[in-house]
């Protein structure tokens, strides 16, 4: 049964973080900066962990998983904002 996560990320290197975006690109759906949603099963959590394991220095870097819940049953999705209106990211992040 897949569920959804929230992954949010705070890298301190650069080169790094462009790396765990890459990773995180292929995995779920880019919400913000920093944040994604992806839909996953308890094998896919396992692997994308173990992706980001490789990349992050763990006592720098910290990567957040939110479980949000079962995927299915759940209705359509319902993201609010505060401030600026949420808007999908269709285009590539670039960090320089």
């Amino acid at each position: 049964m897949r569920r959804t996560y929230l992954v949010t990320y705070d890298i301190r290197d650069d080169k790094r973080l462009r790396k765990v975006y890459k990773i995180m690109r292929d995995w779920g759906d880019h919400l913000q900066y920093s944040v994604f949603e992806c839909q996953w099963t308890p094998t896919d959590l396992a692997r994308c962990r173990d992706e980001l394991a490789q990349v992050i220095h763990h006592r720098e870097d910290q990567v957040l998983f939110v479980d949000l819940g079962p995927s299915e049953g759940r209705g359509e999705r319902v993201i609010t904002a505060l401030g600026q209106p949420y808007t999908p990211l269709d285009a590539p992040c670039v960090v320089v």
